[in-house]
C-alpha cells in the first residue's frame, strides 16, 4: 500500500521515548520559561486592565485560543471584555485596552489592529517572547514571556515542544496567574466567576 505523498513513515513504538519522559521535558521547559520571568512582569499589564473601561483581544492560531480562553476569564471576572472579529466586538477608543499577542515578535494582523486602536485613542498592549520585536516597539504596554516561538525554533537548544508550542501554553498558563493576581484586586472569588459561567452548554 502506497503511503499518501507528503506524509512522513510511521516509526516502530519502541523508538520513542515513553509519554512519561515526554512530559516530564515539557513540563521542565515550561517551568524553567516561568523561572525566567520576574515577579513584577505583568504588572504592567494587570493595571492597564484595571484602569481600562473595555477590553478587546486579539491573537491568530494557537496564541489565539489562548488569549480567547484570557479573555473568557475576564468576562467570568465581571469586566467587559471582548474577542476582536467576533460579531459582537463593540468600537474601542479612550479609556478602552486592546490587547493582542504576537510570540515571535511581529504579526500583521496585529499590528493592524493595534495602529487602529491608536487612532481611536485606546491603549494597546502586546503579549511576545521578543521585546524588540517589530510589533512591541508599537505597543504601549508590554508582556514578555521568554518562551520558544517559530523565531528560535531551530538549532541543538531547543524545546522538546514543537515549534511554538512552549510559547502557546506558557502563555496560556501565564494568563491564569494574572487571572489569579486579577481576582483578588477586583474582588472576585472562584464562586462569582462560577456564577457568570454560560448555562448554554
Amino acid at each position: 500500500m502506497k503511503r499518501p505523498a507528503g506524509k512522513p513513515a510511521a516509526r516502530k513504538a519502541s523508538a520513542s521515548p515513553s509519554l512519561t519522559a515526554l512530559g516530564k521535558a515539557a513540563v521542565a521547559d515550561l517551568e524553567s520559561v516561568i523561572a525566567r520571568m520576574q515577579d513584577d512582569a505583568a504588572d504592567a499589564l494587570i493595571e492597564a486592565i484595571l484602569k481600562a473601561r473595555r477590553i478587546c483581544t486579539y491573537g491568530a492560531g494557537r496564541e489565539g485560543l489562548a488569549l480567547r480562553g484570557f479573555c473568557m476569564r475576564l468576562f467570568h471576572m465581571g469586566l467587559d471584555a471582548h474577542v476582536i472579529a467576533d460579531m459582537t466586538t463593540p468600537p474601542v477608543g479612550k479609556g478602552d485596552l486592546v490587547i493582542v499577542t504576537a510570540g515571535q515578535g511581529w504579526l500583521d494582523t496585529a499590528e493592524t489592529f493595534m495602529k487602529i486602536a491608536k487612532g481611536a485613542g485606546a491603549t494597546t498592549a502586546i503579549v511576545t517572547a521578543q521585546p524588540g520585536g517589530r510589533g512591541a516597539k508599537k505597543a504601549d504596554v508590554k508582556l514578555v514571556i521568554p518562551a520558544q516561538t517559530l523565531a528560535n525554533d531551530q538549532g541543538s537548544k531547543v524545546s522538546v515542544l514543537p515549534m511554538g508550542s512552549l510559547f502557546e501554553i506558557s502563555e496560556a498558563i501565564v494568563f491564569e496567574l494574572i487571572i489569579l493576581k486579577l481576582r483578588e484586586r477586583v474582588g472576585e472569588t472562584a464562586a462569582s466567576m462560577r456564577a457568570r459561567h454560560t448555562n448554554l452548554e
